[in-house]
């Protein structure tokens, strides 16, 4: 079992890092930590959620973190069953929480939800009494995202506090750059957000970021380096005037690179766009950490659902959520 040390976590789901306190985040990191040498034994599992049922339930497609959740929930010996929206009767026009508590009903203890739309996750969690974890909804957040870049970065750098970090590309679009956001505040980091200013609203640096639109600005003097993916599905063609533009400004290419510090520390949330935003030769190199923040990923989602699942029987808490910017309008 992990050792979660004096400090007891009582969130019963987990929505947002915006709600949660520097010690709620250690909490995960330091539960992670306990859980990251399971992968490493022959027998990759332990009983810490025998007899749990865990849904993944994805209304948007998924790699990474569907196959990650359902892993994590594997190795804590839970049950899984993975949601399909296609041959759900969403097809049929049954509604998202109608959806969920008929699932519920089949006696789930935990939902893992992912969804196109911003506030999917708390809507779930008012429609039901087992335990929600969003993987994802809308551009709102991606906590459990937002955590592994966290743990991925103090494993790197041994701390946290005084990192001078990056979030490079489409920002009004990245739910993952809004959970980096909230969770790197609070431990300390100053956060740096740049792309161009169709794709970076101005609104973002009252919510405590540094904005800029030139990348050569600044990518000299940060420590870390996170670029996110173009996403052309939800990306509308005034914001975008070129993808060879684009790289030209905002790419992690091999010139831009040479100007980096030493050591910086290069990360994707993946999937990534190479050639894009971020060099294959980079992506591969020495200086990345992308393949490390998926096998990092594991390590924090078993902890994610086994924290949830201990806070199961605790009292919700309102949440609170500042207004989401919305992408800028050419």
């Amino acid at each position: 079992m992990p050792n979660t040390h004096s400090y007891r976590w009582t969130h019963k789901h987990l929505l947002s890092l915006e709600e949660l306190s520097v010690d709620d985040i250690k909490s995960v990191m330091d539960t992670a930590d306990s859980f990251k040498e399971v992968s490493t034994r022959s027998v990759k599992k332990i009983p810490a959620l025998r007899g749990k049922v865990v849904v993944n339930m994805f209304f948007e497609d998924s790699t990474r973190t569907r196959t990650s959740f359902s892993l994590a929930a594997s190795r804590l010996s839970a049950d899984i069953v993975d949601f399909s929206v296609k041959t759900s009767s969403v097809s049929k026009g049954e509604t998202l929480i109608d959806t969920a508590r008929n699932i519920e009903a089949m006696g789930v203890d935990i939902i893992v939800a992912r969804h196109p739309a911003s506030g999917a996750a708390y809507l779930l969690s008012r429609a039901v009494k087992c335990s929600v974890v969003n993987a994802g909804d809308g551009a709102h957040e991606h906590p459990t995202q937002g955590l592994l870049d966290l743990y991925t970065i103090r494993e790197r750098f041994g701390k946290i506090a005084g990192l001078k970090v990056a979030i490079v590309g489409d920002i009004a679009n990245s739910r993952v750059a809004r959970s980096n956001l909230w969770a790197l505040k609070k431990m300390g980091a100053e956060v740096i957000f740049v792309g161009p200013p169709t794709l970076l609203p101005r609104s973002f640096a009252q919510l405590g970021a540094k904005v800029f639109y030139d990348l050569d600005e600044v990518i000299g003097e940060v420590d870390v380096v996170n670029m996110l993916r173009v996403q052309f599905e939800r990306i509308k063609s005034s914001q975008f005037p070129s993808v060879r533009e684009f790289t030209q400004l905002y790419g992690l290419t091999s010139e831009r690179f040479t100007r980096c510090k030493k050591d910086v520390f290069v990360m994707h949330p993946g999937p990534m766009n190479r050639g894009i935003e971020i060099s294959s030769h980079i992506a591969d190199g020495p200086n990345s950490g992308i393949l490390t923040q998926v096998s990092n990923g594991l390590a924090v989602r078993m902890a994610s659902l086994f924290l949830v699942s201990q806070a199961a029987g605790a009292p919700a808490e309102p949440a609170k959520v500042s207004a989401v910017p919305e992408p800028a309008k050419a």
